[in-house]
């Protein structure tokens, strides 16, 4: 993908979930960032458009990359990529 402006970007999907979902409010949201970002990247700027309930949530969350458990946030998006957000569950 090009923007107008020339820079290559990729779309990824963000799914929240639990109270991901609640401070997000939202469940879904597609996120355009630069070629070459990193899910640490990401997250970072899901934080800053979503305020500090969110980033309270992000800070205790675990992540799955299009259904695969996320053990480094230094992984490179693709573009079509999926990212759950996964907050703490309680219950058994």
């Amino acid at each position: 993908m090009t923007s107008s402006l020339g820079t290559r970007t990729v779309t990824v999907t963000v799914r929240y979930f639990a109270g991901a979902k609640a401070a997000a409010g939202r469940s879904t949201e597609p996120m355009t960032v630069p070629v070459g970002t990193t899910i640490a990247a990401l997250v970072e700027a899901v934080a800053a458009d979503h305020g500090e309930a969110l980033v309270k949530v992000l800070a205790a969350s675990s992540f799955l990359l299009d259904g695969t458990a996320v053990h480094s946030r230094d992984e490179v998006l693709a573009d079509g990529a999926v990212l759950d957000v996964l907050p703490p569950f309680a219950g058994g």
